[in-house]
């Protein structure tokens, strides 16, 4: 810690994930203090670029990590049983949220929503993997994202976990699918 306190930090990866306690990126991929720059949100949502015109602590912490850290990895990390997914899923059949900020927060996933399942996945999975998707195009709306990307020099990933199953899988961003990553071995502490 002393040397992250001197020299500063220097992450390779920046993952926006969903503020669930069930889902904590340090302890899922066992990093120690400096390795990630995390930022959590309800559903693991990027905006579309903006600026001025609401400005949120994910976009600004995306500016930091891209601009100033120099990240070269950009994870959107969702997971199952999101209770975000699952409020936008109740909002979109018109039941009313009567909240101050989840309502009008879950409302830049509405694109994502209703989403074309294949019948084999269920209906509010699916829809986490819309979202996902979704927050990968929003990531390429912002300019000084879309430079890095198209140089090579930043590279986005959207990711999703099963946390019954203890699976990590790889969204497909351009379409239906995904690619398992890793089986069975998400930590106890993480998955419980």
């Amino acid at each position: 810690m002393h040397d992250l306190a001197v020299h500063g930090q220097s992450p390779d990866v920046l993952f926006i994930a969903c503020a669930d306690s069930r889902i904590d990126p340090a302890l899922l991929f066992d990093s120690e203090p400096g390795e990630l720059f995390v930022v959590r949100n309800v559903a693991n949502l990027v905006p579309p670029y903006g600026p001025g015109e609401n400005p949120d602590a994910t976009c600004a912490a995306m500016e930091f990590a891209v601009r100033d850290l120099g990240v070269q990895h950009i994870v959107i990390l969702g997971h199952s049983a999101c209770g975000g997914i699952k409020a936008l899923r109740a909002t979109m059949a018109g039941e009313d949220l009567p909240r101050d900020f989840i309502g009008p927060w879950i409302q830049n996933a509405a694109d994502a929503c209703p989403c074309d399942a294949d019948g084999n996945v269920p209906e509010q999975e699916a829809v986490e993997h819309a979202g996902i998707r979704m927050s990968l195009r929003n990531l390429m709306t912002f300019p000084w994202i879309a430079e890095k990307v198209e140089a090579g020099d930043l590279h986005l990933h959207g990711w999703w976990v099963d946390l019954l199953a203890g699976r990590l899988c790889d969204i497909n961003p351009d379409g239906d699918g995904l690619t398992q990553l890793v089986a069975g071995e998400i930590p106890d502490n993480v998955a419980d």
